[in-house]
């Protein structure tokens, strides 16, 4: 064989393996996509998809940015960049240690949406607290290292203790911090303890009667009652509270307002029962 029949051979059998290689298609306007089975939900959406990463992670508790690249995978400039996007929108908040936690923008949109059953049936009760007892009511529910107020109502004159609703507060002192945290794991009890102005045995105490006071314990010249919340499960998810000046409900608030505030509370709880029962 000659060299140019040699040339010509080769030639058409490169021609021939470069046919039989599938050649990509590709179509203008449109992204490629690649399918993704790492168990994740992709949006199509990387900015959202990454935004959501960093919301379920806060959904265990706070986190330190450093917690957050180690749960989320992200690297640490977008960790940083979409936190800090989420706080300017409150929808992530940073606590006294400077952690970052969920924030009160979700409490207020599930109050918008109507769709809390809680938040549904907690109105007619808190006017009913405040009409019996004279005080300011409020019903709070926990996120993480704080406890955020999700349904109130208050005096409409006088003096009173003003907590609207989306307020961040210490789990470290107050009535509702009890209840929220009375009934916790033990891992989590002995974590909300280390440093809370109330002591194991007087969370043993709220177990055992069901409610919680507290008297110039958050605030000085404020004291507060509170009794749990419970969904079908039976677990404690919300505390509902009345709150005032001492000088006006006394030294021994309990005695006199605990079985209005227990009633509210078992009534609520009820209410999330028989709305579970009928979905």
């Amino acid at each position: 064989m000659t060299a140019a029949a040699q040339n010509a051979t080769m030639t058409d059998e490169r021609t021939a393996d470069m046919a039989a290689v599938p050649s990509p298609v590709i179509t203008r306007g449109t992204a490629a996509t690649t399918p993704q089975d790492d168990g994740e939900i992709h949006s199509g959406v990387g900015v959202l998809d990454k935004t959501v990463k960093i919301l379920d992670a806060l959904e265990s508790g706070p986190s330190t940015l450093g917690q957050l690249v180690a749960a989320t995978g992200l690297a640490r400039p977008t960790a940083h960049r979409l936190a800090i996007a989420l706080e300017r929108h409150r929808f992530v908040v940073r606590d006294q240690h400077g952690r970052f936690v969920l924030g009160s923008r979700f409490a207020e949109l599930a109050a918008a949406a109507g769709e809390d059953r809680l938040l549904t049936a907690a109105g007619p009760i808190l006017q009913t607290l405040l009409d019996r007892t004279g005080e300011s009511a409020q019903i709070y529910r926990r996120q993480g290292d704080q406890r955020v107020c999700i349904a109130a109502v208050e005096r409409a004159s006088g003096l009173r203790d003003s907590i609207p609703v989306g307020a961040m507060l210490s789990m470290e002192a107050g009535s509702a911090a009890q209840i929220l945290l009375a009934w916790e794991d033990s891992e989590r009890l002995h974590q909300g303890l280390r440093h809370a102005k109330f002591t194991a045995a007087k969370l043993a105490q709220v177990r055992k009667r069901g409610w919680a006071e507290s008297i110039n314990e958050r605030e000085d010249g404020v004291c507060s009652i509170s009794a749990p919340i419970r969904n079908a499960s039976g677990q404690v998810i919300a505390a509902i509270s009345i709150s005032g000046p001492t000088n006006r409900m006394g030294s021994q608030p309990g005695r006199r307002y605990a079985p209005l505030v227990m009633a509210g509370g078992k009534y609520l709880s009820d209410a999330l029962i028989k709305a579970a029962a009928g979905r």
